[in-house]
Parts: structure tokens; C-alpha cells; sequence
């Protein structure tokens, strides 16, 4: 029989432990079942004892609200706060109901008639005195409705406000923080949902709080309706003289309203406390006394003062000369350990302004004279460091970080970013957003290196439309000049939008302005943005197949200085180097002959012809072409001076304006019929034209017979 119940007690022991995990994995349905008897307390009678039971669930969930709020770490810790606040109202509340329902319904059968709970309260506070409890129980009342309650609601709704108004400021370090690649897109989005919470938090708290006072307005009511209506019927219905009525009522108004006020005066304490916490990290406690143990000297004129205060006459000595000494021993420790936190720290400082870790031998000259370690220097350098894009805001263009009416202007630069990587397969740097009071409110810079390269003036809450056939634009609004290319334009309203757009004018929110013209100077200044450390990554990002190839290349046929200086020429006439793989066939096959980078760049761009090609073909399929002449190809030849591979061009200053001239008057001439055509060049001068080309003509192609792809159309439209 003893085998059987072992056998039994085992078979049952993993089914109990199941149905336990069970029970614990579906805890929603669980709590909608409290929330539906919280509602079923509200209109049925409830009995003595489960009155009892429920009341001391009340009082052990508000103290323990009252301990997570002192032991969590910062607000944001217990977000949830505000549904947990309205849960335990609404539980006060209905018991609030249940107890008024049996107050009223049997309170003159004794003191036991509304429970044990009650009435022990109601006994303990009144200490046999009417006046006595109804005085205490104002009080409480008084300290809850209008100190805690009021505060913290208070604290509240101002915290809420500024948090809602930093949040613009915020979300700004943060979106510049990301384009200044300081943290990464994960840590971004983390933050920013951090500070969503905490706008989201401190206003929900707002609301709140209002839970918490109509609590304390309900439980006077209650309170003052249970001890009205109870003398009442006590005398008129249940035939009690008015002095029972008043002491058996009183008893239970009194206990009643205790038990609803002591839980509402600890969840209200929690709250003030967890409103009150804001940006403190860490429990209630290293919030509290951290920060009071800062200031030994305050606890030492506090010790001094109760020493003095124990002497006066009419006031007993012994509790102020016990605070004053423990006050006094509390500065002395605090002051010992003070100084050798101190020192520990000069120590710390010391080691790491030498270059070592605390614990090991300090270097030489780390310490001065006798031993002692020399303050930290300020670590220069760190001022020393550019940026390589920086993008100044006037503070009146600060809300285009969070613009509103269509894309941020921290997500165009983030596309921005990820448009040139595709197209030019070059990795941007990042650019550094940052406000500068030095500029007019609507004024925006932007700095290359720490050298401006290029500004504009915009307005924040109004579109730049623009006419593509160059006629004057009749809307209302301010005229001006686009800041990138400098065409007419005109700042017109946003009612104005539906109407610029039917009319075919071309509009832009205030955003693109600014990135239209941050891509224009990204664009112009390229090679300079492609550094010795963004060359080596590009070349360490390559696949594996391509790492011998680069391990036989570098460094003993060229240098990565080379290859970076090779980049730089293609990426100066916006030739993409995405194709890296092709770009270092090229360079291993050329470098094995010269190290002049001028030929290695040739040789590149006739491996890349058919990108070439590609990019300089137009929409109707071929390539435009205007050819130099023989006579200024031999111009240009015997220009050439210098020996074996290094030449330079020296040609005479009216022969370089000729020669600019008849370029400028081609290319507007082809212009006027809807062409724009692309130079064409012998391979050994085409660098020289290009470098003339350049200074006038940036965008102007200028390729050469080997950069025509052979399955490529072309169309000569003339000679030069």
C-alpha cells in the first residue's frame, strides 16, 4: 500500500509541477480575472472574512509599489507605473464600497461588523477617543490630499513638459551623434526609443496623478457619508441611542477610512518618489545619500549647531548631544575617506596621463619633487582633430532635424551616404550636424576640413519652388537665388504647394535644399574626402579572392599612397570606383612598367571603358561626341616639356585663352540644340585638356579613343 502512494505521490509530482507552469505562462488571463473581480467587488456584497483578506492584499500592495519604486533604477524602470497606479486605486476604491455596504448594513450589530481589519485599526488609532480618531484620521487625510498628492502631481505635469519640450534638442545629439558616426544605428535607435519612453512616461505620470487625488477626494467622501449615514440609521432604523451610534459608526468610519488612506498615502509616497527621481541613476538611496555624503562640511555645521542648540536653557540635552555626536563622527569618517578617495583618484589621473595602469610602475618624470604625482595635462590633441563634413545650423533651422511636413534631414544625409556609396562606390565620412549662435537664425554652413565650402539661406517653414524653363514665377512669396547652383527661385508658403506644382514649377522642401547643396560640395571635393585610412579599408573590404592579388601588389610594385593617389584621379571626373576588383587588375598590370600615377589613371579608365561608356551615354543611346582637331591635338603635343614620363604642359597663356574660347563657344552652341557632348582626345593629352577643362567646365567630360567601349554608339557631332 506504502509502494502504491510512493508510486501515486511520483506520477502526480511532474503533472502539479506542469500545471504550476502552466499557470505561470498564462498570467494574462490571471490578471483578467483580478481586474474582473476587482469589478464584481464593486457591485455584489462581500463577506467579513474575504473583506479582511482582500484589505491586507491592498496594504501589501502598496508596500510593495513603495519598495520597487525605492530599489528600481530610474524611472523608465517601472514604466508601467501609471496602469499599476490606476489598478490599485481602482481596488481601493471597491473595497471602499464593499466596507461602506456592510458599515451601513450591520454596523450596529458591533465593531466586528465590517471586519477584523477595520475594526482593529479603527481601535488602535482612536485609542478610546472619538475626537482623538477623527483628528488623526483629518490629518492623514491632509497629508496625503494636499502634501503628497498635490506635489507630485505637480512635479508631474512640469516634468512632462520639459520633456516634451528637450525632446527636439535630444533626438538632434542623438541624429548627430549618428552622422558623426560616434554610435552606431542600433545604439541610436535604442536611445531614441529611451527618450520616446520618457516623454511618453512623464506624460502618462501627469494623467496619473490625477488618479491618486480623485482617490483621496473619494475616500473623504466615503468616509463622511459612512458616518452620516451610519449614525442616521443607526438611530432611526436600528433603534440605537445617538452616543452607540456615534461610538460604534465612529469606530468603523474611522478604521474604515484608515485602511484606504495608510495604502493611498504609500503609493503616493511612491509616486512623489519616482517622479521626484528624474535623471538620478541608481536606487533611491545612492540618489539620496550619494549625493548628501558629498558635502562632509554641511553634516559638520550641522553637529556643531545641535551641540549648541543641547545647551539652551529649557531644552533636554541628551537627544541633541547623541545626534550631535553621531553627526560629528560621520563627518570625521567621511572627511578620512574623502582624502583618500582623493588620492586614490590624483593617483588614477597621474597614471593615465603617463601612459600606464593603476598598480604599475609609474614612468620616468611622473612624479615631481618628493614623490608627489603631477596633475593631468589636458590632453591637447583631442582639439587638434578635423571633421571632415561639418554642417553649422542657425538656431532657427534647428527643427529641420525633426521636420514634420516630409523626410528629416538627418535621414536625406543618411540616403545621401548610402546614394554615393552606390553610385561612386565611395564610403562618405560622416557629417557632424551641429548649431552655431554665430550664424543668422536661418543661415547654414557648410565646412570642409574646417574650411567653409559652402552657405545658404533658407526658411524653415516655407518650400523653394524654381521654373525649369527659366520664366518668372508670379506665386506670392520672397524671391531669391537657389544656394547651390545660384538659379532664380522663389520661397513661397505651404498653401501654395498644390498650385506651384499644377503650374509644373519645381518644388523642394527645406531639407533637400540643404542636402542638394551638401551633395554638390561632397561631389566637388571628393579626392580630398578619399584619406590614406578610407583607401585601406576599401582595399581590406575586397573579397577574399582579391586579397593575393592585392598581397602581390602592395607594397613592392606601388604603394597604397599610389592606389589612393590613382582613386583620387578617377573620383576628381566623378568616375566611379565601386568596380575596385577591375581598378587593382589595372594598377597590378600597370604599375609592373611605370610609377607615374598620370599613366596608371590612363590605363585605369581604358580598363573601365565600358562604365565609362555607359555613364557618358545619353538618352536617345549614343554618345555625343565633339573631337579635338589634329591641329590642337599637335598643339597641345608640342606643349609637352619634360623628360621620359614626366611632362608637364606649357603652353602660352593666349593660346590657353584660344583655346578656352573656342571651347566655351562650341559647347554653347550644341547646348542651344539640346546636346551636351563629351571631348574627345588622343590618350596622351587627354589629362592636359582635362586639367584645362577643369578650371572652367568641371562637369564637361573629357575621355579618350581607348575609353570608348567598341560596342558602344557614338555620334561625332563636330571637330574643335
Amino acid at each position: 500500500m506504502a509502494e502504491e502512494t510512493a508510486q501515486s505521490s511520483n506520477f502526480n509530482l511532474p503533472a502539479l509541477r506542469t500545471g504550476a507552469g502552466k499557470a505561470v505562462r498564462r498570467g494574462d488571463i490571471f490578471f483578467a480575472l483580478g481586474i474582473v473581480g476587482i469589478l464584481v467587488v464593486l457591485l455584489t456584497p462581500v463577506p467579513p472574512p474575504l473583506l479582511d483578506f482582500l484589505l491586507s492584499i491592498s496594504i501589501t500592495i502598496s508596500v510593495l509599489i513603495l519598495m520597487t519604486v525605492l530599489f528600481v533604477d530610474k524611472p523608465l524602470g517601472l514604466s508601467s507605473f501609471p496602469t499599476i497606479l490606476l489598478i490599485v486605486t481602482m481596488l481601493r476604491l471597491a473595497l471602499n464600497i464593499a466596507s461602506t455596504r456592510l458599515i451601513l448594513g450591520e454596523g450596529h450589530t458591533g465593531p466586528e461588523a465590517a471586519g477584523h481589519v477595520i475594526e482593529a485599526f479603527g481601535g488602535f488609532v482612536m485609542g478610546g477617543s472619538v475626537l482623538i480618531g477623527a483628528i488623526i484620521f483629518a490629518i492623514l487625510t491632509i497629508i496625503n490630499f494636499v502634501v503628497i498628492t498635490k506635489g507630485s502631481g505637480r512635479i508631474a505635469e512640469v516634468s512632462a513638459r520639459f520633456s516634451l519640450d528637450a525632446m527636439p534638442g535630444k533626438q538632434m545629439a542623438i541624429d548627430a551623434d549618428l552622422s558623426a558616426g560616434l554610435v552606431d544605428e542600433d545604439t541610436a535607435k535604442r536611445r531614441r526609443k529611451e527618450l520616446e519612453d520618457e516623454s511618453t512616461f512623464f506624460g502618462a505620470m501627469d494623467g496619473a496623478s490625477k488618479f491618486v487625488r480623485g482617490d483621496a477626494i473619494a475616500g473623504l467622501l466615503i468616509t463622511f457619508i459612512n458616518f452620516i449615514g451610519g449614525i442616521i440609521i443607526g438611530v432611526v432604523i436600528n433603534d440605537l441611542s445617538f452616543s452607540e451610534a456615534l461610538q460604534t459608526y465612529t469606530m468603523l468610519t474611522i478604521g474604515d477610512g484608515l485602511v484606504s488612506q495608510i495604502p493611498a498615502l504609500i503609493v503616493s509616497t511612491a509616486a512623489g518618489l519616482l517622479v521626484t527621481k528624474s535623471g538620478q541613476v541608481g536606487s533611491a538611496e545612492k540618489a539620496v545619500l550619494g549625493q548628501l555624503s558629498r558635502y562632509p562640511a554641511a553634516i559638520g555645521v550641522t553637529s556643531s549647531l545641535l551641540f549648541v542648540i543641547a545647551f539652551m536653557p529649557g531644552i533636554p540635552p541628551t537627544p541633541f548631544l547623541f545626534l550631535s555626536g553621531v553627526s560629528g563622527f560621520v563627518c570625521w569618517y567621511m572627511f578620512k575617506n574623502g582624502d583618500r578617495i582623493r588620492a586614490l583618484r590624483e593617483r588614477q589621473a597621474a597614471d593615465a596621463a603617463a601612459g600606464t595602469r593603476p598598480g604599475s610602475p609609474a614612468p620616468a618624470g611622473a612624479a615631481g619633487p618628493g614623490g608627489t604625482a603631477q596633475p593631468a595635462q589636458e590632453n591637447i590633441a583631442e582639439t587638434l582633430k578635423l571633421d571632415s563634413i561639418r554642417l553649422e545650423l542657425g538656431y532657427g533651422l534647428l527643427p529641420l532635424i525633426n521636420y514634420q511636413k516630409g523626410h528629416r534631414l538627418t535621414e536625406q544625409i543618411k540616403a545621401l551616404r548610402k546614394q554615393i556609396a552606390r553610385e561612386l562606390g565611395f564610403v562618405m565620412p560622416p557629417v557632424r550636424i551641429q548649431d552655431n549662435m554665430q550664424l543668422p537664425s536661418n543661415t547654414y554652413v557648410v565646412k570642409v576640413k574646417e574650411v567653409e565650402s559652402g552657405r545658404g539661406d533658407i526658411r524653415p517653414d516655407m518650400l523653394l519652388v524654381m521654373d525649369p524653363s527659366g520664366g518668372k514665377i508670379t506665386l506670392p512669396g520672397e524671391e531669391t537665388l537657389e544656394p547651390t547652383f545660384g538659379l532664380p527661385a522663389m520661397w513661397i508658403a505651404d498653401s501654395h504647394r498644390e498650385e506651384a506644382m499644377f503650374r509644373n514649377l519645381t518644388v523642394v522642401d527645406p531639407p533637400t535644399v540643404i542636402t542638394t547643396h551638401l551633395t554638390e560640395i561632397i561631389k566637388d571635393n571628393l579626392p580630398e574626402l578619399l584619406s590614406y585610412a578610407e583607401t585601406q579599408k576599401l582595399l581590406d573590404d575586397l573579397g577574399e579572392e582579391q586579397q593575393k592579388l592585392i598581397a602581390e601588389t602592395l607594397p613592392s610594385q606601388i604603394t597604397v599612397n599610389g592606389v589612393q593617389r590613382v582613386l583620387q584621379n578617377l573620383l576628381g571626373e566623378m568616375i566611379s570606383i565601386r568596380d575596385l576588383s577591375t581598378i587593382m587588375e589595372a594598377i597590378a598590370e600597370a604599375s609592373r612598367i611605370t610609377q607615374n600615377v598620370t599613366i596608371i589613371t590612363e590605363h585605369v579608365r581604358s580598363r573601365l571603358a565600358r562604365q565609362i561608356s555607359s555613364a557618358v551615354t545619353n538618352a536617345d543611346g549614343y554618345i555625343p561626341i565633339l573631337a579635338l582637331s589634329p591641329a590642337w591635338e599637335q598643339i597641345f603635343i608640342d606643349s609637352l616639356s619634360g623628360n621620359g614620363e614626366e611632362k608637364s604642359l606649357s603652353m602660352a597663356p593666349t593660346k590657353i585663352q584660344e583655346f578656352i574660347n573656342a571651347i566655351r563657344g562650341k559647347f554653347e552652341q550644341y547646348a542651344m540644340q539640346g546636346e551636351a557632348p563629351v571631348l574627345l582626345t588622343s590618350p596622351t593629352i587627354r589629362p592636359y585638356v582635362r586639367s584645362i577643362i577643369e578650371r572652367f567646365r568641371a562637369n564637361t567630360p573629357v575621355i579618350s579613343q581607348n575609353e570608348i567601349h567598341p560596342r558602344a554608339r557614338i555620334k561625332t557631332l563636330g571637330q574643335l
